[in-house]
């Protein structure tokens, strides 16, 4: 697939999307900070630079800051390794580099910067909850920033922008979908009794791979045995056993756009019992995204997914969120803001992406089963983007 309208011939920067579209999310970042009453913007999640400025990297296990102005001046500040990096993929032009040595504080750098840009004794908005931003480097961070700025916490304010999609990011929802769905295909190809989780898992990884994909912010979950009961990844591999069960949760990612699938396999004998858990999951999933309508809170949608799994006798086997909004997200986390959960107050509007998880699992019966595919909030409610059956898989 390719980039939707970008001139790879005369533009030598990796970027993604075109400028116009970039500028576009600067100008809608600036007029929520305006209505924030905010002088500038300070980010510190990989999310909202990259989905303001194209920046693609990992450097944000260190320090690093990205600040906007109510006027429009880009800052970043970061490593050398990163100087090559934020040329090549943003459209960033001011990029200042503090220096790795014993005793560095580049958050003092940062304070010197905002006290450059004019911004000393204003209204600052902060992104606290960034993965990149740990409580040691924002302890620095307050103390370096002292009291010479009106602080304010900001760090849904791109989130809550990043959440609606536009066209283009569409384009690279569906193209993950559609590699989420071959990774499905290639587990299925592969899995049975006496083969090896790792085998499975690598066939899964080639599948995006091969498609032109990227690795996912976080691991694939893969269990089987009693590890099926598990929704987050461990390590220590596997072999299926004859009668066993193989739960998956795996996303297709393509420009760092994730689209989610889940499933729980069985290998072998049918437990009757797994049959009715997939009757539940699979009538759950559907009311899940029937509620998903535009204007409406996504609170509804767990509501939904909790009133069918009850009635069905599996609450005590369901979890207490069944689901978020899918993005352009970095490591560790595929997961979006919000999520779906109950009370949500979010109310969803086309171009929202969503991905809804039917999880069950029932630790005194030893029994799991799960199912759940990624939609698309359009006009008159959720379009699923998988092409895959939703029926049970056995293998």
């Amino acid at each position: 697939m390719n980039d939707p309208k970008i001139d790879r011939k005369n533009d030598p920067k990796n970027l993604h999307f075109t400028k116009a579209e970039l500028e576009a999310r600067v100008g809608a970042t600036i007029a929520a900070m305006e209505r924030e009453g905010l002088s500038a913007l300070v980010m510190f999640r990989q999310e909202s630079m990259y989905w303001l400025t194209g920046y693609d990297t990992f450097g944000y296990v260190h320090f690093q800051a990205m600040v906007l102005t109510a006027d429009g001046r880009l800052v970043l500040l970061t490593r050398s390794a990163d100087r090559l990096q934020a040329a090549f993929t943003s459209t960033v032009e001011d990029v200042r580099i503090w220096r790795d040595r014993e005793g560095a504080m580049p958050e003092a750098e940062l304070v010197e910067i905002l006290g450059e840009l004019g911004l000393s004794g204003k209204r600052l908005g902060l992104e606290y909850e960034a993965y990149g931003l740990t409580a040691a480097k924002g302890k620095r961070l307050e103390a370096a920033l002292g009291d010479a700025f009106s602080l304010e916490d900001a760090s849904h304010l791109v989130s809550r922008l990043r959440a609606v999609k536009s066209a283009a990011e569409i384009a690279y929802v569906r193209r993950a979908a559609e590699l989420a769905d071959a990774a499905l295909a290639a587990a299925q190809a592969r899995a049975a009794a006496g083969v090896f989780e790792g085998d499975i898992l690598a066939d899964m990884h080639g599948a995006i791979a091969r498609g032109g994909g990227d690795d996912p912010a976080n691991e694939f979950i893969i269990g089987s045995g009693p590890g099926a009961l598990m929704c987050r990844y461990y390590t220590g591999r596997r072999t299926l056993s004859a009668d066993d069960m193989l739960t998956l949760e795996h996303a297709g990612v393509y420009r760092h756009y994730h689209a989610a699938l889940m499933r729980t396999f069985v290998v072998g004998r049918l437990d009757p019992r797994l049959t009715a858990m997939h009757a539940a999951a699979h009538e759950a999933l559907l009311a899940t995204e029937e509620a998903l309508r535009p204007g409406r809170p996504i609170g509804e949608a767990f509501d939904a997914h909790a009133r069918v799994l009850d009635a069905a006798g599996w609450g005590h086997a369901r979890l207490n969120a069944c689901g978020y909004s899918l993005g352009t997200t970095f490591a560790p986390n595929w997961m979006d803001w919000p999520m779906l959960y109950a009370g949500q107050s979010y109310e969803a509007r086309p171009g929202n992406v969503f991905f809804a998880h039917m999880i069950l699992f029932d630790e005194a019966a030893g029994l799991a089963m799960t199912l759940g595919r990624t939609s698309l909030v359009g006009e008159r409610g959720a379009e699923p983007l998988s092409a895959a059956s939703l029926a049970l898989v056995r293998v």
